[in-house]
């Protein structure tokens, strides 16, 4: 789901901070980067229609980590890296294939749930990306970058300001100093100042 799904108004104000966010589990820098060999995802997940195209999809490097895949099918490890080249050649579809697929073999890795849960929402399932990322933090419950991508599916995705509004300020609570809570801050500062009577209670 892209930004021209968004019907309310503190959108646009929310969508300047929000969108060059990097939301995945690996990298604490702002800004995409590709790694030659990816170990999660790394892209943000309110990322703006119309953005530059995607890099283009490394065969050789499929076709190698599929071999290995088909090789060792207990091993997660190549299951998960072909989901970060799908991801990052905005083939989400394929990235949830293979997302899931080493979850069934690691279903303890947090960072793997989350990655496949802004899948789900890149493809139009936000409900779906909000259970996932449910898992996650059963697994975690202060994944930081999670509570941060449930703040952005629940305002871009489900138009709910007052649940992002209580995911961002777990952020702060449970990581003040890092990133992802600077980032929160930030939208929080947004939100209660395009609306300063909105209350912290999660929508439906």
């Amino acid at each position: 789901m892209k930004s021209d799904s968004i019907a309310f108004a503190v959108a646009g104000l929310l969508f300047g901070l929000l969108a060059g966010w990097v939301i995945g589990s690996q990298q604490a820098k702002m800004g995409p980067q590709v790694p030659t060999a990816p170990q999660t995802a790394q892209a943000p997940v309110a990322s703006p229609t119309g953005t530059a195209a995607p890099p283009p999809l490394d065969q050789n490097q499929v076709a190698a980590l599929t071999s290995l895949a088909d090789r060792d099918p207990k091993n997660a490890t190549p299951r998960v890296q072909l989901g970060n080249l799908y991801f990052d050649a905005e083939r989400y579809e394929d990235a949830i294939k293979w997302y899931s697929e080493g979850l069934k073999l690691a279903p303890k890795d947090a960072d793997v749930s989350t990655d496949l849960g802004i899948c789900y929402y890149y493809t139009n399932q936000p409900d779906k990306a909000l259970e996932q990322f449910k898992t996650s933090l059963a697994i975690n419950p202060k994944h930081a970058k999670t509570l941060l991508n449930v703040g952005i599916v629940r305002a871009f995705g489900k138009q709910d300001l007052a649940g992002a509004q209580v995911a961002w300020q777990q952020v702060v609570d449970v990581a003040p100093n890092s990133p992802e809570a600077q980032q929160a801050k930030k939208a929080l500062d947004s939100i209660k100042s395009a609306h300063p009577n909105l209350s912290g209670t999660p929508g439906t």
